[in-house]
C-alpha cells in the first residue's frame, strides 16, 4: 500500500481555514471554534494536537499527515490553548464552553425572573461567568490587571442587577410576557459596561494597527473604539435569539394543561430552547464582523495618520484584531 504524498509545509495555519472576507467563511470558522464537543476531548488528544501544530509551524511535517487532519489539529489546539501565551485555558472560559454554559445560565435567568433574590443571584452568576471568559480570552498584548478585572466585574454586575431590578419594578403592571424580557435588557446593559471596562487599557493606549501583510504601523484608540463597539454588538446579538424566542414559546406553553400538570419541566424546557438558539446564534453572531477588522487611514487620529504617512504615504486601509 502506497503512503499518501507528504503534506507541503506552506499551509498558513495561523489564519482560519475559510475565507474571512465572506460571512459564510467566518460562520464556518466560528462553528468550529465554538463546537461544544471540544470540551469532551482528553488531555492526551489536546497535547497531540499541540504537538502536530507546533511541529508543522517549525517546518516538521509528520509522515502521513493529511490536510484535513492538520486543520482538525489546529482547531483543537486553538480551542484549548491561549493564542499569545500558549497556556491551556480554563475549561469554562473557552469559546467551546459558551453554548453549554450560556444555555444553563440564560435558561435559569429566564425561568427564575419573578423574585428579587433569584434576579440578583442569576445576574451575579452570569457576570461571574463573563469575567472568567473575558479573562481567559484576554489579549497577551494588553494583559488585564487584577484591579481592572475586579472593577469591570463589580461594575457589570451592579449595572445588570440595577437594570434588572429597575425594569422588574416597572413591568409589575404590564403583561407577563414583557416581564420575561427583563433579563435580556439587563444582559444587554451589562455587556455595554463589561466589555469596554475589560478593555479600558485599549481605549486609553490604543490597539496595534497593521498593513495588509501584518506589518505593525502604530497603535490607535479609534481602532480600539471600533473593535469594542463590534464586540458589544456581537455579544448582544448572541444573547438576543436565546432570550427573545424562548419567552414567547414558554408563555404559550404555560397556558396549556401540559405544563400546569408537570411544572418541574419548566426549567429543563427553557434551558433546552435556549441551547437550541445558542448553538446557531453564538457562531453566527461571532461571524457578523471579520476578526481581522479594517478601517480607512483617514478615520484614525491625526497623529496616527501622520506616523503611517511617514512609513507608507499611499496606504489607504489599516487592519486590526477586534477580539471576541
Amino acid at each position: 500500500q502506497k503512503m499518501p504524498p507528504s503534506l507541503p509545509a506552506t499551509i498558513n495555519i495561523r489564519e482560519p481555514r475559510w475565507d474571512q472576507s465572506t460571512f459564510q467563511g467566518r460562520a464556518k470558522h466560528f462553528f468550529m471554534v465554538t463546537d461544544p464537543r471540544n470540551l469532551l476531548l482528553s488531555g492526551a488528544t489536546l497535547e497531540e494536537a499541540r504537538r502536530v501544530v507546533e511541529d508543522y509551524r517549525a517546518g516538521t511535517v509528520q509522515p502521513g499527515l493529511t490536510e484535513d487532519q492538520l486543520w482538525r489539529a489546529k482547531y483543537i489546539y486553538d480551542s484549548a490553548f491561549h493564542p499569545d501565551t500558549g497556556e491551556k485555558m480554563i475549561l469554562v472560559g473557552r469559546m467551546s464552553a459558551q453554548v453549554p454554559m450560556n444555555m444553563t445560565i440564560t435558561g435559569c435567568m429566564l425561568t427564575f425572573y419573578r423574585t428579587t433574590p433569584a434576579v440578583l443571584f442569576w445576574q451575579w452568576v452570569n457576570q461571574s461567568f463573563n469575567a472568567i471568559v473575558n479573562y481567559t480570552n484576554r489579549s497577551g498584548d494588553a494583559p488585564i490587571t487584577p484591579s481592572q478585572l475586579g472593577t469591570a466585574y463589580v461594575s457589570a454586575t451592579t449595572g445588570a442587577v440595577v437594570t434588572a431590578l429597575g425594569l422588574k419594578s416597572l413591568t409589575k403592571h404590564l403583561p407577563a410576557l414583557i416581564g420575561r424580557y427583563v433579563p435580556f435588557a439587563a444582559v444587554a446593559a451589562a455587556n455595554c459596561i463589561n466589555i469596554p471596562l475589560m478593555r479600558q487599557r485599549e481605549l486609553k493606549l490604543g490597539i496595534p494597527v497593521t498593513d495588509e501583510n501584518g506589518n505593525r504601523l502604530s497603535e490607535s484608540t479609534a481602532a480600539a473604539q471600533k473593535a469594542i463597539f463590534q464586540v458589544v454588538v456581537s455579544r448582544i446579538g448572541m444573547a438576543a435569539p436565546a432570550m427573545a424566542i424562548p419567552p414567547v414559546i414558554m408563555n404559550m406553553l404555560e397556558k396549556r394543561a401540559f405544563l400546569k400538570r408537570y411544572p418541574y419541566l419548566n426549567a429543563p424546557l427553557q434551558v433546552g430552547l435556549v441551547g437550541l438558539c445558542l448553538v446557531f446564534a453564538t457562531p453566527l453572531c461571532c461571524a457578523l464582523f471579520p476578526q481581522k477588522s479594517s478601517m480607512p487611514v483617514s478615520s484614525l487620529e491625526p497623529e496616527v495618520q501622520e506616523q503611517i504617512r511617514k512609513k507608507d504615504p499611499w496606504l489607504e486601509t489599516v487592519y486590526f484584531n477586534k477580539g471576541l
